[in-house]
């Protein structure tokens, strides 16, 4: 539908579920840099740690947010900042949960993006967090901007096609069914 706001989204971390007492305690690691693209602006915003509140005006307003793994991960981290329960309070499609429940196990999203797009990440969290102790909050930001054009793409992709392919464990390319809302 015309005029409907979807927002990609992605975040990093300042910590690893190791350094905060493990995954029970998502909140707890800090968001180095948050992104979303906007359907409706037609632009991606990079959200320091400072400004998260402003992510999660920009993500709670949303008509639908977009993300891979971002329902229990992401929003779990952006609790540690706000008062709001972000899940319930948003319309989501977690694409990584929708093909989990389609397959019966978890796909990376890497997996996706290469069979799909040709090309996956650029990095991964592991590499965020050590760019975070360095300083390099610019590798982080592109980083990030990155995953969300990839996500965007996946997205893209499943709605054009209603189906997205993946690399299995074997190396084989399969493909799942997905039925995803065009922006």
């Amino acid at each position: 539908m015309a005029g409907r706001n979807f927002v990609y989204f992605d975040l990093e971390t300042r910590r690893s579920a190791n350094d905060v007492g493990g995954w029970a305690h998502k909140a707890r690691m800090g968001m180095s840099v948050g992104v979303t693209y906007s359907s409706a602006k037609r632009e991606y915003i990079i959200y320091p740690e400072e400004e998260a509140s402003a992510l999660i005006e920009e993500i709670m307003t949303a008509d639908l947010v977009i993300g891979y793994n971002h329902v229990s991960f992401d929003y779990e981290v952006l609790m540690g900042y706000s008062t709001w329960d972000i899940a319930p309070a948003t319309r989501s499609l977690d694409m990584m949960v929708d093909i989990e429940e389609k397959l019966g196990h978890r796909l990376k999203l890497e997996s996706i993006a290469s069979a799909c797009l040709g090309a996956g990440k650029s990095a991964d969290g592991i590499d965020a967090i050590r760019w975070w102790q360095q300083g390099e909050i610019m590798k982080i930001a592109e980083y990030c901007c990155f995953d969300v054009k990839v996500t965007k793409l996946v997205h893209e992709f499943g709605v054009e096609n209603g189906f997205v392919r993946y690399i299995d464990r074997f190396g084989n390319v399969q493909k799942v069914d997905v039925d995803w809302e065009a922006p």
